[in-house]
């Protein structure tokens, strides 16, 4: 079964248990302040988890965009070593907002897995979440006893907090979790380790492929559990690692998820995949990053030197240096591959197709410019060798070349081996840590709960037709960046303040109080269709309403 058709089962079978199928959110996220990047196929229905929003349909399904290189969620370090994490990934999912929970979730999962795609159910373990004493939550007893229908009682597993249950970030809509795990190991290797015991220890072929997520709390801003007002089922089933398991395979990168990628990438670097650990895994490297940087741009934020563009200039830095250093590229060829993934992944994602141009430019650019940063980083480096005492490079040195010029420092060791010198791996660690507190200190920002003053389905947009209208606050919060300072976000009935986005500014002006208090608007962003309000301080008598004015 090719990746495509795999990608349309799990939606045709959800769409026959009536769920509505939606498009994928886009993977980089503009409007909300916890969160950089789309990193679960969850993050756009966190407005309908938490009661703020009412969806149109109380059952969905789709493929989610995802990316995973900051915070929480975390994988940059493991692409390339490993042979299943990945930057960019795609998570096929469904989701109930307050209709069906864990029974159905359990059944579907099962019958889809088994009887749909054919997994042969030995093969299968699954997980429960054992319960937390510190957080007052018992063990998933419920789910355990819908697993006996069709589970050996052997085979499910009980899982701690950190694997059995979901969070988001540090704030918002959580619950315990059920995962499925796939142990694809021959059978050979199954008479000697029983599957059981490599379920969640990192072994390449005993993987966990879906997650069943029971969403029935809130995660407050002070870290306390609170229910939310009705329970939701929120699943994601990794679709590359699906992938791996139908197509009988025993590497994600083996995959038609990948091969065409692979295969050009040998071509036009005149190497051959499968015979050098170094090689295998630039070739893996090239082969995620390109899609990290390709559908980041199609989603509309390009490489820079700040916030979600610098992330996305880092991992396409990381793909160029991996082809610079370990498959010999002195000149740009990343961009090549573009039209390979447009042409494998156009017809699910079209706005791949939409922005196919301006991702072979971007990237073309972008490896010219640091491959020229890549050769005067060699001259610097020589010079900088040359006046070293000794044989051992200060790291400072190296943490300067990487910082300031963006040098690698792999690349930088491997340069002074070669010529007999060794490298301050400590100094440049230290030199690095002190740079990640200065970003962090510069990045830090908090986000209080929402405090809803009234229910209201439709902040509608009236400055079209006039520049000021009596407004009413349905919700605020307090925010908190390093940057800023505190301020406030508030939410309105209808506002004449056309929000910042799509490279607009946001409309500036003030809000008018009863007994004539003025407060003065400093931004207007738009945030899951809300439009929000950043002002200095919270206005007094919140529900008595305002006068808004474009200024």
């Amino acid at each position: 079964m090719k990746s495509a058709e795999i990608r349309q089962h799990f939606l045709d079978f959800f769409n026959e248990k009536q769920h509505q199928i939606v498009p994928s959110a886009p993977m980089v996220v503009k409007d909300d302040p916890t969160l950089m990047f789309t990193n679960a196929g969850m993050n756009q229905f966190k407005e309908f988890f938490l009661g703020n929003k009412t969806p149109k349909s109380k059952r969905v399904a789709d493929t989610q965009k995802c990316l995973r290189v900051s915070g929480k969620h975390n994988d940059l370090e493991e692409v390339g070593i490993d042979t299943y994490h990945h930057t960019f990934f795609e998570m096929l999912g469904n989701w109930s907002f307050g209709d069906y929970f864990k029974e159905e979730a359990i059944a579907w999962a099962w019958e889809i897995l088994t009887e749909r795609y054919k997994i042969d159910p030995s093969i299968l373990y699954v997980t429960i979440f054992e319960g937390d004493q510190s957080e007052g939550l018992e063990r998933d007893m419920e789910a355990y006893n819908f697993w006996k229908k069709f589970v050996p009682e052997d085979r499910i597993l009980l899982g701690n907090k950190e694997d059995n249950f979901w969070e988001m970030g540090d704030q918002g809509p959580c619950g315990p979790c059920s995962e499925i795990h796939v142990d694809i190991r021959s059978e050979e290797e199954k008479q000697k380790v029983s599957g059981a015991d490599l379920v969640n220890q990192d072994h390449p072929q005993v993987v966990e492929v879906w997650n069943l997520v029971f969403i029935e709390f809130n995660r407050k801003a002070n870290g306390s559990l609170e229910q939310l007002p009705e329970k939701h089922i929120d699943t994601g089933m990794g679709f590359e690692r699906l992938c791996m398991v139908l197509q009988d395979k025993q590497s994600n990168y083996d995959t038609d998820v990948f091969t065409p990628l692979i295969r050009e990438i040998e071509a036009l670097t005149k190497t051959e995949y499968g015979t050098s650990i170094e090689v295998d895994r630039a070739i893996r490297v090239i082969a995620d990053h390109v899609r990290t940087v390709y559908f980041s741009i199609a989603d509309g934020q390009l490489p820079s030197n700040t916030g979600a563009g610098y992330v996305i200039r880092r991992i396409l830095r990381r793909a160029i240096r991996y082809g610079f250093t370990f498959l010999g590229q002195k000149e740009a060829f990343i961009h090549l591959l573009v039209s390979t993934l447009e042409k494998q992944m156009g017809d699910a994602f079209p706005e791949l197709k939409r922005e196919q141009k301006l991702a072979f430019n971007v990237i073309r650019e972008e490896e010219n410019s640091f491959l020229k940063t890549l050769d005067q980083g060699l001259i610097l480096l020589d010079a900088i060798l040359k006046g070293t005492k000794g044989k051992e490079l200060d790291g400072a040195k190296a943490f300067e070349l990487y910082d300031t010029y963006g040098f690698p420092y792999d690349l930088t060791a491997l340069i002074a081996s070669e010529r007999g010198y060794t490298v301050d791996e400590e100094g440049f660690k230290a030199s690095m840590e002190q740079q990640k507190n200065r970003s962090r200190a510069a990045a830090s920002s908090k986000a209080g709960d929402w405090v809803v003053l009234a229910q209201d389905e439709l902040e509608e947009f009236v400055g079209y037709d006039t520049l000021e209208t009596q407004v009413k606050v349905t919700r605020y919060r307090k925010m908190t960046t390093a940057k800023e300072g505190d301020f406030y976000q508030l939410v309105f009935n209808l506002t004449p303040f056309y929000p910042e986005g799509g490279g607009q500014v946001g409309d500036k002006g003030y809000l008018e109080a009863s007994n004539g208090d003025i407060y003065y608007i400093l931004n207007t962003k738009k945030e899951n269709n809300l439009i929000i309000h950043f002002t200095e301080t919270l206005p007094t008598k919140l529900e008595e309403g305002f006068k808004a004015v474009v200024d």
